[in-house]
């Protein structure tokens, strides 16, 4: 059977996801067989303390587990009840997968087909997946907002967006590629209109946007006004992930010093929060290569680090994800996840 167009390009943006890492692996081979930097990124790995790997890798394990009981405490919001364990371990299963698996379904979208497959309450339960993921997202750009202008802001060495490195001057330099672009972009904007046929599939897709907007818009409005009625479950949800990330980046500054880097705790809660929501755009498989280039370019660029010091921090974090996704593979084998260990429904039992 001929693959329909959603399936060839959801294959075709799966290739360019796995290219991305594929090159940033291979640059990062490159970049570190010049000169000395091997022996040197080997040396720091060497002298890295392992008791303080564990204690950090303790702490997100731990603060992972609280992020499901995060997602349960959403999901009950909207009066849908599941077995607090099966939270968790979909929570784990979700991570597993966001680092894993190169398919274009990610850990968020596993989490609420598993959800939706046993409540009425579909919309809800989907919902309720971005509105964690979305809280993550907002207290980690608070954190790094907060942070830069408590911390960093007014320093010689503080973040700037005019500088050599600024976006202000990337912009000035590529113009006239943004405009082209731009230009691109007006030009079959406008030939759609002109032809005929591309007129009807305008038209086609207004309706069929506007249609499902409007039933999406009150399922929206109904559970959007059911978290606004309970105002201290969303804040206390809030709270509780401005700790853990809090408390996540002290455990990787703890690691960082151990590896031999100076920079302040200052940086941490600006530049790692910044790569945790850089690295949620879908470019990439869980971020990889995009999370770990920018962390490192920033401590090296703005907090003075040393090159092979800051590759191997964000080294590192990448390894403690990846280790504190293993039990979301656990789970997946032994079939953890499944159906029948949720409850919903208050006191009664899937089939």
């Amino acid at each position: 059977m001929p693959k329909t167009k959603a399936e060839k390009s959801k294959y075709v943006f799966l290739f360019l996801r796995i290219l991305v890492v594929a090159v940033g692996v291979i640059w990062a081979i490159v970049w570190v067989s010049r000169g000395q930097r091997w022996s040197n990124l080997a040396s720091i790995f060497r002298r890295m303390n392992l008791g303080v790997f564990v204690v950090t890798l303790s702490i997100f394990v731990i603060c992972q587990v609280m992020v499901g009981f995060r997602w349960w405490l959403l999901l009950r919001t909207q009066s849908i009840f599941i077995d607090f364990w099966a939270a968790i371990r979909l929570n784990f299963l979700g991570w597993f997968y966001n680092n894993f698996m190169p398919g274009s379904v990610g850990g968020d979208l596993l989490r609420a087909w598993y959800v939706t497959k046993h409540t009425p309450k579909k919309f809800e339960a989907v919902l309720s997946v971005f509105v964690d993921r979305f809280i993550g997202l907002l207290s980690a750009l608070i954190i790094a907002f907060f942070s830069y202008m408590l911390f960093l802001r007014g320093r010689a060495d503080a973040l700037t967006f005019t500088g050599r490195s600024g976006s202000f001057k990337f912009l000035a330099e590529y113009r006239q590629i943004i405009f082209l672009v731009v230009l691109v972009l007006a030009a079959g904007f406008c030939g759609l209109v002109l032809l005929r046929r591309g007129r009807v599939l305008l038209r086609a897709a207004w309706l069929y946007i506007r249609i499902h907007s409007v039933r999406a818009i009150e399922k929206l409005k109904g559970a959007t006004l059911i978290y606004c009625s309970k105002p201290l479950t969303i804040l206390a949800t809030f709270g509780l992930t401005v700790f853990l990330q809090i408390i996540t980046i002290t455990g990787f500054w703890f690691l960082g010093k151990n590896l031999g880097i100076t920079a302040g705790l200052k940086y941490y809660y600006v530049f790692f929060t910044l790569t945790w929501v850089l690295g949620a755009l879908p470019v990439s498989i869980g971020g990889a290569v995009v999370v770990e280039g920018i962390l490192a370019y920033l401590f090296i660029h703005y907090a003075g680090v040393e090159a092979e010091l800051a590759l191997a921090l964000a080294l590192c974090q990448r390894i403690v994800w990846m280790i504190a996704s293993l039990p979301g593979a656990a789970i997946h084998l032994i079939g953890a996840h499944l159906p029948k260990d949720f409850f919903v429904d208050f006191d009664k039992p899937a089939n």
